[in-house]
């Protein structure tokens, strides 16, 4: 950030929107902005009041207090006066000084933000997968602009810079809106039931164009030489530099610092850099929770519905059945068959059920046998004397097996060693033993401070970390997984 004078002064464009005569001031305003639109840039007092009285707010509004308030905007810098001599007659029409007025730049910019506010809630926002395929065809162009015109590359930057700014934009607002109060209150509605099918497509279809598209631009940024950036971003300050600005002075180094910025959130935006995770993969993880709690809610309304779809006719059916109970006794018969019994007795099992099926009744499961022993205190078990076993040729045979696997797991290791290296991005399909062995050494040495460990066997190795930031993949017999481009470095010979 740059402390200018421009950003420390006051705005005073804005303060026709909090005065004591906001009413008046807004009015005036648009009926500028409305005119500004047509291309109708300049306005007269008269035609001002006309407007303004044809509404029956103004219905006491005066001439007097038209001019007072044209006035007050002037001082504010909303409205630039020029005195109008073109159809001047007398020196008295020439002293009363009849002007005519302008909108100021900042007033027009002004009115777009307040008409954006008002319509906050009517336009909305939205999460477009055809932007992301826009972005990704102009990045794939980026090599193309290093032999393009000044113009044509202008151009190509000014639709990739306002395609990235909307998807910024709506997918921020468009996450909010979804987890807002209001979102939320209404996901737990019935009515919510109806719109939660489409609402999930969208979603999902977003989340396609995410998966279709995040990886090609990332590659494609990855891949960009460093000359070929400079070249094309010194292209765009150039013809930014040629186009002449009215009363403004432009510095090549804020015009440079502006365009390299864009470009850098436009990587950072995509490309995951340092560990930290992206800003695509954020929106991908929002999307994904937003989906599961919208089908968490959808659910919760779908039970809540099931249990009390028709429990008010049941309620009379059984009312009717007590009913036609021909005394007391019949009801507690009629009682215990709908209710179940008052104080019922059950005997618990514990033993895995052979099968889940809920069709299965327990007239088909297999008996459980349940040893009963008398409950007295002076009661012990009977117990049965065995001789002691010898299990040396078991243990043995266990030992002699565990020393194999070890013997092996080493020699392993071992041939994934080159030049007393084992490098990840140059290792061959590795068996999952053998992964294991790897990656407890590198647990082991991520511990210390200095990055070094001992292997089982006595030898020390440190971790070679100067590519880090990097990643490789390590492919398994079992599947493959991503890694920091890590070495192993074994330390026999110096030692």
């Amino acid at each position: 950030m740059y402390v200018t004078d421009k950003l420390t002064k006051p705005l005073t464009e804005v303060k026709y929107l909090n005065a004591d005569n906001v009413d008046r001031y807004r009015c005036i305003m648009r009926i500028f902005f409305d005119n500004y639109e047509k291309l109708k840039y300049w306005m007269y007092q008269e035609e001002v009041y006309d407007e303004l009285k044809q509404d029956p707010y103004f219905a006491d509004y005066k001439m007097e207090q038209c001019q007072q308030d044209l006035n007050a905007l002037t001082a504010w810098k909303n409205l630039t006066a020029d005195q109008d001599t073109r159809k001047v007659t007398s020196l008295e029409e020439f002293s009363n000084r009849r002007f005519r007025y302008q909108m100021s730049e900042y007033s027009v910019e002004i009115e777009r933000l307040v008409l954006r506010l008002e319509n906050l809630f009517i336009e909305g926002a939205s999460l477009e997968p055809t932007l992301l395929e826009r972005i990704r065809i102009n990045v794939g162009r980026f090599p193309q602009m290093v032999s393009e015109p000044l113009d044509a590359v202008y151009t190509w930057w000014t639709d990739l810079n306002n395609d990235f700014i909307r998807l910024n934009q709506n997918y921020q607002d468009y996450i909010r809106d979804l987890n807002s109060v209001r979102a939320e209150e209404m996901m737990r509605t019935r009515a919510f039931l109806g719109f939660k099918d489409r609402l999930i497509e969208y979603l999902r279809n977003f989340i396609k164009g995410l998966q279709r598209n995040v990886g090609i631009i990332e590659e494609e940024i990855r891949g960009l030489p460093e000359e070929t950036k400079e070249t094309v971003l010194n292209k765009v300050v150039q013809y930014s530099m040629s186009i002449p600005r009215m009363d403004v002075e432009m510095s090549e180094t804020l015009i440079a610092d502006n365009i390299y910025g864009r470009f850098q959130s436009i990587y950072d935006w995509f490309v995951p850099e340092n560990g930290q995770e992206n800003e695509a993969g954020k929106l991908f993880d929002a999307t994904n929770e937003i989906i599961r709690k919208i089908t968490r809610y959808a659910a919760q309304i779908s039970e809540r519905n099931a249990l009390g779809a028709n429990r008010k006719e049941e309620y009379k059916k059984a009312a009717s059945i007590f009913m036609a109970c021909e005394d007391v006794r019949q009801a507690h018969k009629m009682a215990a068959m709908i209710f179940g019994l008052e104080k019922p007795f059950h005997l618990n099992v514990k033993k895995e059920r052979e099968t889940d099926s809920m069709n299965t009744t327990v007239y088909e499961e297999t008996p459980e046998e349940i040893v009963l022993k008398p409950r007295i205190r002076a009661y012990r078990e009977k117990s049965t004397r065995s001789g002691l076993r010898d299990h040396g040729a078991e243990k043995a045979r266990v030992r002699e097996q565990m020393l194999k696997q070890i013997k092996d797991d080493r020699e392993k290791a071992e041939k994934l060693i080159q030049n007393g290296r084992i490098e990840f991005s140059n290792l061959p399909v590795i068996e999952p033993r053998v992964r294991e062995i790897l990656l407890r050494w590198l647990s082991d040495a991520m511990e210390d401070a200095e990055y070094s460990a001992r292997t089982d066997d006595g030898r020390k190795f440190v971790l070679d970390m100067t590519r880090a930031s990097e990643k490789c993949v390590v492919h398994c017999e079992d599947g493959n997984f991503t890694m920091p481009k890590i070495s192993i470095v074994f330390q026999e010979d110096e030692e």
